[in-house]
């Protein structure tokens, strides 16, 4: 399964790191496969990531409000694990609020942030990370980490843009890219 598509013009200094296809969830006849992709900067560590992903969930169910409020706890809990994996501890969430995305036959995302910290050469370095959960047609997640501090604000700003501007497959056109 392809991953949704990222606007391309706003990838300057991320790196395409992984690009995935799997299935986080499965119960009896219910399935979710997801395609994503994630892309890193190139910094010391902890080094700021980004992904997007797309969600089929099988049987075909359309996004609807109950469905959506699963997708979110479940998208909250997954991003919790990959932050775990990153090393990244002591999560506490933070926030839920609305966020505007560019795509304008989409949905409001909802954007969890989450704070923690990194380990990194015996400190403990402070992340934020925001997860937007949002439809359009399907379930679009994305969302990512970096440090807080010293130019961290430009950092969210961007990350924040390229959580804007993600789209389903359907949508791609000029300016932007499949993400490979």
């Amino acid at each position: 399964m392809e991953p949704p598509v990222v606007p391309r013009d706003r990838l300057d200094g991320w790196t395409l790191v992984a690009e995935t296809t799997e299935r986080p969830f499965e119960a009896g006849p219910v399935s979710v496969t997801a395609g994503t992709t994630r892309y890193e900067r190139e910094t010391p560590p902890p080094r700021p990531f980004f992904f997007a992903s797309r969600l089929r969930i099988s049987p075909g169910a359309g996004p609807n409000p109950a469905l959506t409020r699963l997708v979110e706890s479940r998208a909250r809990e997954g991003f919790r694990d990959r932050l775990a994996d990153r090393r990244i501890t002591g999560l506490e969430h933070r926030d839920d609020r609305p966020l505007d995305v560019d795509d304008p036959n989409a949905s409001r995302a909802t954007l969890s942030v989450f704070h923690g910290r990194c380990a990194v050469d015996g400190e403990r370095v402070p992340v934020e990370a925001p997860l937007a959960v949002w439809t359009s047609g399907e379930y679009l997640l994305a969302g990512g980490a970096y440090p807080t501090g010293d130019g961290s604000e430009a950092t969210r700003r961007e990350l924040l843009a390229l959580v804007r501007g993600v789209r389903p497959r359907s949508d791609a056109g000029d300016g932007s890219e499949r993400s490979d």
